[in-house]
């Protein structure tokens, strides 16, 4: 337990600290939004890309653990369909329960990793967010299309497949695991760029993280933000957790996975909300809620499975 709180205590007091550096206005508001965006489009794929090229795979029980996730997803998904009704909700408050229940947070995901497991950690959540950041913004891109657009609205494939063809994290991923696959690896130049700039990565994520949280959102956006942030942060790991045991999971490899699916909401539902018509106070509501309730919740539930 000391273990576990000592390596997840430093993670979620630098998102407070971006909260209040944000609230007290340590610094301007503009400094932000560029702060996620050089984190989000160049910090973090340089950290995924050296992890991943550099990944010692060899007994790391990979497929196991990717079909632990994506099936504990799929479970999660059906049961926010089967919610729908008894919760009353509309087409875009029902794609902001399906995007709150399934879409984690991977700035916090990467840390809380590379804090816990080291370097196997973060090779392990490297091909964690391989597996399942395509299949949750499918399900989410599908979801705002079919349930949030305007009636009669022309959506084309492109609407679909590019977001998540240009996501560079997930560029990353797969543009180291072919590095290392085809034993390339990364260039004598390159490399050693990629590794300053992937140290940048988790400092300035986790702020940027605590920056964005809407602590009044958690009070208007209604029982359906409690509903959404407890399957995220409670049902889907729990689920998960479950899975791994049924598929011979254990150890590293099934801590990991059970962390993954722990992680709070992502920021970036928030962001794709608003601007494909989803209920963006109970987007925003969901992620502050998840987000603070993980620094209590994350460390009892991987006690609990080790």
């Amino acid at each position: 337990m000391i273990h576990i709180l000592g390596a997840l205590t430093p993670v979620f007091a630098v998102i407070l600290l971006g909260y209040f550096f944000k609230k007290w206005q340590f610094v301007p508001d503009a400094f932000w939004a560029a702060a996620e965006r050089i984190t989000f489009y160049v910090f973090f794929p340089s950290l995924l890309i050296t992890t991943t090229a550099r990944a010692d795979m060899t007994g790391l029980q990979v497929l196991p653990m990717v079909g632990a996730l994506v099936t504990g997803i799929v479970v999660v998904v059906a049961l926010c369909f089967w919610l729908r009704a008894p919760l009353r909700l509309d087409g875009p408050s029902f794609t902001s329960l399906i995007q709150g229940s399934v879409r984690p947070n991977a700035y916090v995901g990467i840390a809380a990793a590379a804090a816990l497991f080291g370097r196997e950690g973060l090779i392990l959540v490297s091909l964690c967010i391989a597996a399942a950041v395509p299949l949750v913004n499918a399900i989410s891109v599908a979801a705002m299309i079919r349930y949030a657009s305007p009636a009669g609205a022309q959506v084309g494939w492109k609407s679909m497949v590019w977001p998540i063809a240009k996501n560079p994290m997930i560029i990353a991923c797969f543009t180291g695991l072919l590095l290392n696959v085809t034993a390339l690896g990364l260039p004598p130049l390159v490399g050693p760029l990629l590794d300053i700039l992937g140290r940048a990565s988790l400092p300035i994520g986790l702020l940027a993280v605590g920056a964005g949280l809407e602590v009044a959102t958690m009070r208007s956006a209604g029982p359906t933000v409690l509903v959404t942030s407890a399957i995220k942060i409670l049902l889907l790991p729990i689920l998960t957790f479950g899975l791994c045991t049924v598929l011979g999971l254990d150890g590293l490899t099934a801590a990991v996975a059970v962390m993954y699916a722990s992680l709070p909401g992502s920021a970036s539902a928030f962001v794709m909300a608003r601007q494909m018509g989803g209920n963006a106070s109970i987007m925003a509501g969901s992620i502050t809620l998840t987000t603070l309730a993980a620094a209590a919740t994350m460390p009892l539930i991987l006690l609990a499975i080790s």
